[in-house]
């Protein structure tokens, strides 16, 4: 079976829909990148804000999981095909890695917080893309994905201030 068999009908342009597929599939590989990441600062976080940030960090990668559904089934949506696997994430990420035996507490706010940045980057363009496409329902979710990025940022800046 191919991709072809999976190809489900929609109005936008084939070349529209699929420009804006590959790009909700980066956003979906970065958003998979940066859960774990956020799960792993979770998990490894140490020192007096223990807490705070396990907490801050355990909410934070739940919002993200949550979105990475809704971006595979936006790429369904217009008749595209979405990743599959681990090594497929690896390909498509942007957002990198952190395989550090240890980590701390401030450098995991910064790292975080430009990671959600870099997300918004590719979110805004997405946005542009499916606004060519007239893909109006990737655009309106698209706003949301922005918004929950952007706070995520705001919160990790907030939580990294000194004093």
């Amino acid at each position: 079976m191919t991709d072809e068999a999976l190809k489900t009908p929609t109005d936008i342009k084939s070349n529209a829909a699929k420009t804006v597929a590959e790009a909700l599939n980066g956003i979906l590989a970065d958003s998979f990148a940066l859960y774990l990441k956020t799960k792993n600062f979770h998990w490894h976080v140490s020192g007096p804000h223990f807490r705070d940030y396990h907490l801050l960090f355990d909410d934070q990668a739940a919002q993200i999981f949550a979105t990475t559904d809704a971006i595979a089934e936006r790429v369904r949506k217009t008749g595209n095909t979405t990743l599959r696997s681990i090594s497929d994430i690896s390909r498509h990420q942007t957002i990198e890695d952190n395989d550090e035996g240890f980590v701390a507490p401030g450098d995991m706010l910064v790292e975080l917080r430009e990671d959600n940045l870099k997300l918004v980057e590719s979110l805004r363009a997405a946005k542009d893309l499916a606004d060519d496409a007239k893909d109006n329902a990737t655009s309106a979710i698209i706003d949301d994905w922005t918004d929950q990025a952007e706070e995520r940022a705001w919160f990790l800046f907030e939580a990294s201030r000194n004093g």
